[in-house]
């Protein structure tokens, strides 16, 4: 929540490369910035781990990891299904042009929807939802394990919110209906 409510007057909001990805697919951000974006994102993600890694003595990240029992195709639909629910409540109170006084909240809500998701998911297989934060702690502590699904799985996720959201559920503004007035040959 604090990520996103100081980043919102400078970006919107995007610390994450999967919910960047869903406003580029659903058309709110060019794709320079959203390259721009990951950039920083992932730059940011390497720097705070990193730090991190300093303040602790040189503790090396754990990483993440899949629980015993979890396969890498569960984790990778629980992976979208997280996401998915973060991308939607990103659209919905920080992108949606109709969205009105909700957008003051959006930092809060998408707070709210990462900690629901951080509860019911990290038991399994982490919980990561933010690519660059995976990259970040895989990167300084050098565990790749499962790399790959946190990358896929975001991403799938937050695409599909994306589109779904613009192009479902956001209704194209039509042109106010003006009535012209008779020429006085029309009367």
């Amino acid at each position: 929540m604090v990520a996103v409510s100081v980043a919102f007057n400078i970006s919107g909001g995007h610390v994450n490369p999967a919910v960047t990805f869903g406003a580029l697919l659903g058309g709110r951000i060019s794709l320079i910035r959203a390259v721009l974006y990951w950039a920083a994102q992932i730059l940011g993600a390497i720097v705070a781990t990193a730090l991190l890694r300093i303040t602790t003595g040189g503790m090396r990240p754990l990483g993440f990891s899949l629980a015993s029992g979890v396969s890498e195709w569960h984790a990778l639909l629980l992976e979208i299904i997280m996401t998915f629910g973060l991308m939607y409540t990103f659209y919905a109170t920080a992108l949606d042009p109709k969205r009105g006084y909700l957008g003051t909240i959006a930092p809060l809500a998408v707070g709210f929807i990462v900690g629901a998701n951080i509860l019911s998911g990290a038991p399994f297989d982490g919980a990561g939802m933010n690519p660059a934060r995976v990259f970040g702690v895989a990167l300084v502590g050098w565990r790749w394990s499962h790399h790959w699904l946190y990358w896929v799985g975001p991403f799938i996720g937050a695409g599909l919110a994306g589109l779904i959201y613009e192009f479902l559920l956001i209704q194209p503004e039509t042109a106010p209906h003006t009535h012209q007035p008779l020429a006085p040959e029309d009367y």
